[in-house]
């Protein structure tokens, strides 16, 4: 239930316009501080997670450890991608909020 509950808010983000996912796209926004909340697949590399995690602790940006590369491009209509960054105050603090055993706000 949590997942399909994550996977409709990133969906909904992503029609909104308040995603960016892939390396690259991500580490820019991060830098840039427009980055809310950096979701990164378990099954990411590990280097890519401790790349992305060293630049969301620099940065002072939240980073969540959430399903597979296969689940979350599915929920952003992509292919492949390991990692989404949340452009959003608010979709990144029901996210993170469910992620981290909480219920959706409102």
């Amino acid at each position: 239930m949590t997942e399909s509950k994550v996977l409709g808010l990133l969906g909904l983000c992503t029609k909104a316009g308040k995603v960016c996912f892939g390396r690259d796209a991500c580490i820019d926004l991060i830098q840039k501080n427009k980055i809310r909340l950096v979701i990164v697949a378990d099954d990411a590399s590990d280097r890519t997670k401790k790349d992305i995690k060293f630049i969301c602790d620099n940065n002072n940006t939240k980073i969540c450890f959430y399903g597979t590369i296969e689940v979350l491009s599915k929920a952003i209509g992509k292919s492949n991608k390991a990692i989404i960054g949340i452009k959003e105050e608010n979709f990144a603090k029901q996210i993170e909020k469910i992620i981290n055993g909480g219920e959706v706000i409102g």
